[in-house]
């Protein structure tokens, strides 16, 4: 039934008003989640409408249905399965913000993190379906050519292909310029050689936005992209690597030796890399931050359940007053988080977020994520530390929120520049 909805939603991409609206719509009448019943409840939160709902119970049942059963499974395998990507490409759950010229839904913003929450709420790190769409697409949307767009977006969005991009290197994280993966013109080719590592994707990946210097002695200004496919000769996947959390993502090493690639899967300029992406990171870092938030939140839903179930000293123990002031604690700090957050996602819908409130976001919402985690792991007791319970598996995925993206330290940096 939940797939039979998402198609209906799709079918319903040629009304005017899912598209990317001209003017900004606030709805002052639905109830800001801190006075719902419960934070993840549907019909609340202003920056949402009607719409905004109906594709949220379509993402909510899918996660349900075709994502958590599977966890287990996917964990052992250390992916997850290539179905999955199809079947969320089959019911319009990809590159929703793309153009339908492209194959996209071309929605706004706003549908992209309703996305973003679903999954977190779910409490599901293993589908890379974030990074794919809003991170991956929007740089073909953006600055690729209209045969890249035309030749890669419609396998993206349907699920057939998966994106990845290689941004970090064993020896250059936060600090992009210091990559040294080179890529030298060659006729009408480019040869490209060096390494990446920590790679979201990398391994099921068919399509890899690839960051190398085309000038090495110009710093930032030497930097270039390229789509390449992963079947290019000289493309190789290594290890898929064994993290703390995260366990059913799929996250990878790649080398490329004397890789030959066209200059025309060259993305925009050369040399012009760097500005597409400090220009295309705030999203990424408020995606970290949209996604760091609704895990907290879901968390603290299943704290509350916990604790006004779990008895001792004869009643439950949510009715302890240390446990609830704890409770009331964590309630507020995320209720404040989601406002600012909310206002970041309008920021993003309205092409007005910026990287310093980007990083804000970033920084803030996921040291925030943490704590509370670490909160609601104690608040379990041992059976917080205990595998099979969800807010075990939360507190370990919730840890890289704070490295990759940029790492809060970095963001407080970029921060404090302009102070």
């Amino acid at each position: 039934a939940a797939f039979t909805k998402i198609r209906l939603f799709r079918s319903l991409r040629t009304v005017s008003r899912l598209r990317a609206p001209t003017t900004k719509f606030f709805c002052t009448t639905r109830p800001e989640p801190q006075v719902a019943d419960n934070l993840l409840q549907i019909g609340t939160r202003r920056i949402f409408d009607h719409d905004h709902d109906m594709y949220r119970e379509l993402c909510r049942s899918f996660y349900q249905d075709k994502v958590v059963p599977f966890e287990k499974e996917w964990e052992a395998d250390g992916h997850v399965s290539r179905e999955v990507w199809k079947q969320a490409g089959e019911n319009g759950m990809l590159g929703v913000t793309v153009p339908e010229e492209y194959g996209g839904l071309g929605l706004d913003a706003k549908y992209a993190a309703v996305h973003w929450e679903e999954q977190s709420y779910s409490l599901n790190s293993g589908v890379g379906f974030s990074l794919h769409s809003e991170i991956v697409c929007p740089y073909l949307v953006h600055y690729g050519s209209e045969e890249m767009k035309h030749k890669y977006l419609p396998k993206l969005i349907s699920g057939e292909w998966i994106g990845a991009i290689a941004m970090t290197e064993p020896g250059a994280g936060s600090d992009l310029q210091g990559m040294r993966t080179t890529a030298v013109a060659d006729g009408d080719d480019y040869i490209i050689n060096g390494s990446k590592t920590f790679i979201t994707n990398g391994w099921h990946a068919d399509l890899v936005i690839v960051c190398a210097k085309t000038d090495p002695t110009a710093g930032a200004k030497g930097i270039s992209l390229f789509a390449v496919e992963t079947s290019t000769p000289g493309f190789i996947k290594g290890r898929k690597l064994k993290k703390m959390g995260m366990k059913a993502q799929d996250t990878a090493e790649l080398f490329f030796e004397d890789m030959r690639v066209p200059k025309s899967a060259l993305i925009g300029k050369e040399g012009k890399g760097f500005p597409m992406l400090m220009t295309e990171l705030p999203q990424e870092r408020l995606l970290i931050a949209v996604q760091g938030l609704a895990a907290a939140e879901s968390c603290f839903e299943i704290t509350r359940a916990y604790v006004n179930e779990r008895k001792a000293f004869g009643k439950p123990i949510g009715q302890l007053q240390t446990i609830k002031h704890n409770m009331a604690e964590i309630k507020t700090e995320l209720a404040v988080a989601r406002a600012f957050t909310d206002r970041c996602i309008e920021l993003l819908n309205d092409n007005k977020l910026d990287s310093v409130t980007a990083s804000m976001a970033k920084y803030w919402v996921t040291d925030l994520q943490c704590a509370t985690i670490d909160k609601c792991v104690q608040l379990h007791g041992g059976w917080g530390y205990m595998w099979e319970y969800p807010v075990c598996r939360a507190f370990v995925d919730a840890r890289v929120q704070r490295i990759y993206g940029g790492t809060n330290e970095i963001m407080k940096e970029l921060i404090g520049r302009g102070i």
